[in-house]
């Protein structure tokens, strides 16, 4: 399947009752899925809107019922949801928001990029507030992300952002589905679903009173934290003896996988490290990796965003370098081993025998 439909039967396995979005390439092919296969289910509803503003505002009123709802854009798109997924929080409602990022910036090209990284992790939106951001790398983890993110909104009643890109969206591959479509989900008990012989209760992210808003934010910044201490993921490749470790999230990492076992044949001890939760991001573990080497390179399809975070994590400890591809330009594992064997020439990291 391809990416796109891939993550289309995942949601609808998951237990996805609503879909709302709005056409933009290079991630058509999943409204098209959901169109075909959402909308013939039972109590199921897909719907194009006309617009992505409007789309994610279906969306949250969707939430608000109890049902699980996803909907996905590319960049541009995703810039125009942000005032929602920003009401979503503050209304502490679960939804799927999927980003086939393009290059950019403005309207860009349709071409595989990683420019929404600050986006996505830093919340494109006004307000306290963070989103858990999901990175697959291949169309099977596109599938399994989809799953994982449904059930990770619901349980702490956040938006759950899965950050693909062009390739990985269009790019087709085998994929195992893990479950079927469940008959029935459990009810949220903050949904409205009438009022019949109890009070009303009210979905807002409104209030005019300060110390009633601040103690909502004090309760999302802790809740915030149990997912830092409980839902941070990642891998890590051949780093127990690398003397260089590339850090890569999504393609990009897939592609630096090709040439650090390029690298390794040639007799260069080299690793990866690759965050699988951008939000939240495992400091920890790469701080673990850093306490046995000192010499790291970031590669991103973007000028360089998530390499804040590997300074924020390992800073002085270590000399962190960067090599990025923007605007849709994609980097070759070939490409990527020449850097690394210039850097390990560089740092002096070549065996004297």
């Amino acid at each position: 399947m391809s990416g796109n439909a891939a993550v289309g039967e995942a949601a609808i396995r998951a237990g996805c009752a609503c879909y709302f979005g709005y056409p933009i390439t290079p991630q058509n092919e999943l409204p098209e899925y959901m169109a075909a296969h959402l909308s013939i289910r039972k109590g199921c509803t897909f719907l194009q809107a006309e617009s992505e503003i409007a789309a994610i505002n279906m969306v949250l009123g969707a939430s608000a019922t109890g049902v699980r709802v996803m909907t996905s854009s590319s960049s541009p798109g995703i810039s125009l949801k942000q005032e929602g997924i920003s009401y979503l929080c503050g209304s502490e409602l679960p939804a799927v928001i999927v980003n086939i990022s393009r290059g950019g910036p403005g309207l860009g090209n349709i071409a595989a990029a990683q420019s929404d990284y600050y986006q996505s992790t830093r919340g494109g939106g006004h307000g306290d507030y963070r989103t858990i951001v999901l990175a697959p790398s291949s169309v099977q983890e596109l599938a399994d992300f989809t799953s994982r993110a449904f059930d990770l909104a619901d349980k702490y009643y956040i938006p759950v952002i899965v950050l693909g890109d062009g390739m990985l969206g269009q790019m087709m591959e085998p994929v195992e589905f893990k479950k079927e479509a469940p008959e029935t989900l459990p009810i949220r008990n903050r949904s409205l679903r009438g009022a019949k012989g109890r009070p009303s209760k009210i979905v807002k992210s409104f209030t005019i009173n300060a110390p009633e808003l601040e103690e909502m934010n004090w309760s999302l910044f802790r809740r915030y934290q149990l997912i830092e201490k409980e839902e941070v993921t990642w891998e890590n490749f051949m780093t127990d003896d690398a003397k260089l470790v590339v850090v890569a999230f999504g393609i990009a990492a897939r592609i630096a996988k090709g040439a650090i076992k390029n690298a390794r044949a040639a007799g260069m001890k080299v690793g990866l490290f690759r965050p699988i939760t951008l939000w939240p991001y495992p400091s920890a573990a790469l701080q673990s990796v850093a306490r046995k080497t000192h010499y790291f390179l970031d590669f991103e399809l973007n000028m360089g965003q998530m390499i804040d975070d590997v300074r924020l994590a390992i800073g002085s400890k270590a000399e962190i370098s960067f090599y990025g591809r923007p605007g849709g330009a994609v980097a070759t594992p070939s490409e990527i081993q020449r850097v690394i064997t210039r850097l390990y020439h560089q740092n002096g990291l070549v065996s004297k025998k």
